[in-house]
C-alpha cells in the first residue's frame, strides 16, 4: 500500500509538469525504528516537497549496503563508518554526506552470574561479537585493553554471534553484542531482569565509532545535478528525523505501517524509537569532525590488525549538509 502511495505521489508530480527525481536508499538493516526518519520523511511528504521520489530498500543479514551501492542498486546507503572506511581503503570510494546519528548505541550485555562486573573480568570468558563489519570497534576495544582475542586464560574467546541474543540466553557466552535500542530489549523480553545484567557501552569505553551515516559514491558527487539531489535528500531526511525525535510514538507507528514482513510489534518499535531518539539527539545532519577523527583513531588502533592502515582522505563532505541546513 505504501509503495502504491509513494508511486501515486510521483505521478502527481509528473502530472503537474514536474518530473520527480528518483532516489534509491539502501538501509543497513530491516524496516524498524532505527530508520524512522526516512519513513517519516516519506509519509509526511518531505521528500515529495523537495521533488524527490524516494524508494526505501530494507536491508537484512544477507545484504551489505556497500555491495549494493557498488553494483548500482542504490544511490545512497545507510552504513556504519567502520565498514564504510574499510571499503574505501579497499577501493570503494564511499563518502559520508550526512551523519544523523550523533551517538553510538553499541554495547556488550553480560550476565552477572557469569562473573563479569568490570572489563578486567572479560579475561577467560567467551564474548559474542557480530561480524560483517560490526567486529571492528570490538577488536579495537580489546586491543586497547590489551586482551588477546585468541582465547586462553588471559584472553577472550570470540563467538561469532548471529543477529540474535541466543548465545546469552543459552549461556554459550558471558556477554553478547547488543544495541541500546534493539537486542538489549530482546534479552529483557526473554525474561532476564535488568538487575541481572551488566552493560558496557562502547561510547563510555572510549571506543565508539560513528553509526548510521549516509554515504554515496565519490564519483557521483562530481555531477552537480546528483549533488543537488543529495542536498534535497539530506534536508528532507533530517526534517523527518527531527519530527521522529519530537513524535516518537507516531514515528514508530509509521515504521510499522511500512513493515511488509509483519514481524515488528508496536511495543518494540515504540521502545526502539525512544532509544533511537537519544542517538540522533544533537545532530542536525552535519558530521562532527571530532567524532570522525575519534572513529579513525579507533580504527587505526587495532594492534597488529587495524581496520584501516592510514587516515583516509576525502571520506566525507560537509558541503551537502551545510547547503541543506541553509
Amino acid at each position: 500500500m505504501k509503495k502504491m502511495m509513494l508511486g501515486a505521489a510521483a505521478l502527481a508530480l509528473m502530472a503537474g509538469g514536474v518530473s520527480a527525481e528518483e532516489v534509491k536508499l539502501q538501509l543497513k538493516w530491516v524496516t524498524q525504528a532505527q530508520f524512522a526518519g526516512y519513513y517519516v520523511a516519506a509519509e509526511k511528504g518531505y521528500f515529495k516537497d523537495e521533488g524527490l521520489d524516494v524508494t526505501i530498500l530494507p536491508g537484512g543479514p544477507d545484504i551489505a549496503p556497500e555491495q549494493v551501492i557498488a553494483g548500482g542498486g542504490a544511490d545512497v546507503i545507510v552504513d556504519w563508518m567502520p565498514p564504510a572506511l574499510a571499503a574505501r581503503e579497499k577501493g570503494l570510494k564511499l563518502v559520508n554526506i550526512a551523519q544523523p546519528f550523533k551517538h553510538s548505541g553499541m554495547m556488550l550485555t553480560c550476565l552477572k552470574e557469569s562473573g563479569v562486573s568490570t572489563t578486567a573480568d572479560f579475561k577467560g570468558k567467551t564474548l559474542g561479537v557480530w561480524f560483517f563489519g560490526n567486529e571492528y570497534p570490538f577488536l579495537n576495544w580489546m586491543s586497547k585493553l590489551g586482551i588477546p582475542t585468541t582465547g586462553g586464560a588471559d584472553g577472550v574467546e570470540v563467538l561469532k554471534q548471529g543477529f540474535n541474543v541466543d548465545p546469552l540466553l543459552q549461556k554459550q557466552a558471558a556477554c553478547i553484542s547488543t544495541m541500546t535500542y534493539n537486542e538489549y530489549w530482546q534479552v529483557i523480553d526473554a525474561g532476564i531482569k535488568p538487575e541481572d545484567l551488566v552493560t558496557f557501552k562502547y561510547e563510555d569505553e572510549g571506543v565508539a565509532t560513528l553509526e548510521d551515516g549516509l554515504y554515496v559514491m565519490e564519483d557521483k558527487l562530481a555531477d552537480p545535478a546528483f549533488k543537488a539531489t543529495m542536498v534535497k535528500f539530506v534536508r528532507a531526511a533530517m526534517k523527518g528525523w527531527k519530527y521522529a525525535e519530537a513524535n516518537p510514538d507516531e514515528a514508530a507507528m509509521i515504521v510499522l505501517e511500512n513493515d511488509e514482513t509483519g514481524a515488528q510489534t508496536e511495543v518494540h518499535q515504540k521502545r526502539m524509537m525512544g532509544e533511537v531518539a537519544k542517538l540522533t539527539a544533537g545532530s542536525n545532519g552535519a558530521l562532527d569532525v571530532a567524532d570522525y577523527d575519534r572513529t579513525v583513531a579507533t580504527l587505526m588502533g587495532g594492534g597488529s590488525d587495524p581496520v584501516i592502515t592510514k587516515a583516509p582522505e576525502g571520506a566525507y563532505t560537509l558541503d551537502i549538509t551545510n547547503e541543506a541546513l541553509k
